[in-house]
């Protein structure tokens, strides 16, 4: 009898000792998650502030698109514009030169 309540005694400390073993790990799993939460909040809030700035970013670049679209139409209506007055200024010119030319012509016929 007294071999068994030492055997008994033996696996009662043995049990003992796993349980204690498997609290540690326990606790050990704990301090990793808590420790992993901590990470995955903080790169979370990371994620927030990088989305409003990508945010501000889009928005900026929606606006210089924007005013880029603005400038090329006017740079292109003044191109237009400005060849226009070229192609009126090459008639103008033709039409004084011809009549120049046809004034000479009576000028000289007359005198």
């Amino acid at each position: 009898m007294a071999e068994t309540g030492a055997t008994l005694q033996s696996t009662n400390n043995e049990l003992v000792k796993c349980i204690e073993e498997l609290r540690e790990k326990r606790e050990e799993a704990n301090r990793q998650i808590q420790k992993e939460e901590e990470e995955k909040a903080r790169i979370v809030s990371e994620i927030q502030i990088l989305s409003d700035r990508l945010a501000k970013v889009d928005d900026n670049l929606a606006r210089r698109y924007a005013a880029k679209a603005e400038y090329d139409k006017a740079i292109s209506e003044t191109e237009n514009a400005f060849q226009k007055i070229l192609e009126s200024s090459r008639t103008l010119l033709h039409v004084l030169k011809r009549e120049s030319t046809q004034l000479r012509k009576k000028s000289d016929g007359s005198g």
